[in-house]
């Protein structure tokens, strides 16, 4: 089942690095003559330092640093605001509801 949970921390550390690294893209694209690199350089960039910011200041292992620097290259906050309060956790899908005795309604046997 799916983690809502650790999927938001995800989201999280992914917002922080987009800011990092848009900011960083933003001032080195210059150097590039063309546009048409600036793309993968975005993308290289973002796996780059999610890499290095999860290994430094997290516990977060290799791979899941990989989904975070794709998260933050296609847009961390995007993917926040759309999935906030629409996914429920698997103790919410799997949660028993409790009726009281007084809203029972016996059938009556003939």
């Amino acid at each position: 089942m799916l983690n809502t949970n650790y999927l938001e921390e995800l989201l999280t550390i992914s917002i922080v690095l987009s800011t990092i690294t848009c900011s960083l893209i933003q001032k080195t694209k210059s150097k590039f003559k063309t546009n048409k690199y600036i793309l993968l350089y975005s993308l290289f960039i973002n796996l780059i330092f999610s890499i290095a910011f999860c290994q430094t200041f997290t516990s977060i292992n290799f791979p899941t640093s990989l989904w975070i620097g794709f998260f933050s290259f296609i847009g961390a906050d995007s993917i926040y605001k759309v999935l906030k309060g629409r996914l429920k956790t698997h103790t919410e899908l799997t949660e028993k509801v409790t009726i009281p005795k007084e809203n029972i309604i016996n059938k009556e046997e003939n």
